[in-house]
């Protein structure tokens, strides 16, 4: 059997390949038709992650322990994969105040793929090994592989190479669990059923992995203590929007006028958890520091004053 026929029977066989009984009439709806289809098939993406809750657990579990372990998290994929790894890990600086290190995203094809499609470059399972080992990974890292279908190369190769390095290992797809051969420590496998046009992952498969990758770094780092009740506390003051919602949470936490939420985020040096805990504890902005170190970066138990 040839190369390619092999290709074409795998394909054939993947759960994102099928085609779609409820969309078949596609081509010839009215508009309408077709934003109501597409609805209709897109309310079935949050299903299929809630039945994965018990494995996104885990691997959030998995995040935290590496983060706190010095490690960081590299996500890794091909085309639309690779470009919502990229996305979700280019907010965590702006949201979280997270080292732009720390979480990482690694398409094939290299910077480029990003905005434009590099043909080919996904095939080979020594790229990902490649863009893995240029990135410097080590046992303390996590990697987590993302591909709808489970079989891209650059992905595969990729996890395998992490795992010889020693680095915890996740993976997510929308092949059925029943399907995921692969030796990960965690697998998450989202099912969305097939897309309204055949193939096309961009869509259902791929709504189904922002909100997978969205959970994992949010819950990350609300462990991490990146939150205070359901608000941004650690985020940077990188432009003037980020400024005034740090003042909105300020006055929003406290009850402060906006000129006295201004005062008070200056003298914490910028920093809303620190100016939280000066306020809500009435202590100095340098005891306010050193309660959030002792409170591992917590804001309730910084001003209890209780490790955390």
């Amino acid at each position: 059997m040839t190369r390619e026929s092999r290709l074409f029977n795998e394909l054939k066989r993947l759960a994102t390949e099928q085609r779609n009984p409820a969309t078949t009439g596609i081509d010839t709806a009215s508009v309408a038709q077709i934003l109501r289809i597409i609805n209709e098939e897109d309310h079935r993406v949050a299903d299929a992650v809630r039945h994965e809750l018990p494995y996104i657990e885990q691997a959030v579990h998995l995040i935290v322990a590496c983060f706190q372990g010095g490690g960081r998290l590299f996500y890794v994929g091909a085309g639309t994969s690779g470009r919502l790894g990229i996305l979700d890990a280019s907010e965590c600086p702006p949201t979280f105040g997270s080292d732009p290190k720390l979480v990482q995203g690694l398409i094939a094809g290299g910077r480029e793929a990003v905005f434009q499609a590099q043909e080919g470059a996904e095939d080979l399972e020594e790229n990902g090994v490649t863009a893995l080992a240029d990135a410097g990974v080590t046992s303390t890292d996590i990697v987590c592989g993302i591909a709808a279908s489970r079989r891209t190369p650059f992905v595969v190769g990729a996890v395998k190479y992490a795992a010889e390095k020693g680095c915890k290992t996740l993976f997510l797809t929308c092949t059925p669990r029943s399907e995921f051969n692969l030796d990960v420590d965690v697998a998450i496998c989202p099912v969305p059923g097939p897309e309204v046009i055949m193939g096309s992952t961009r869509m259902k498969a791929g709504t189904s992995q922002k909100l997978v990758l969205n959970m994992l770094t949010t819950a990350a780092f609300i462990r991490m203590g990146k939150v205070y009740e359901n608000m941004m506390v650690d985020l940077q003051l990188t432009n003037r929007k980020l400024h005034e919602r740090s003042r909105r949470t300020i006055m929003t936490a406290t009850g402060l006028t906006y000129s006295d939420a201004v005062g008070l985020l200056d003298s914490a040096g910028g920093h809303v958890k620190t100016a939280l805990v000066m306020h809500f504890a009435d202590v100095s902005a340098p005891e306010a520091r050193q309660r959030l170190e002792n409170a591992s970066g917590f804001v309730r138990p910084a001003i209890a004053d209780e490790p955390f």
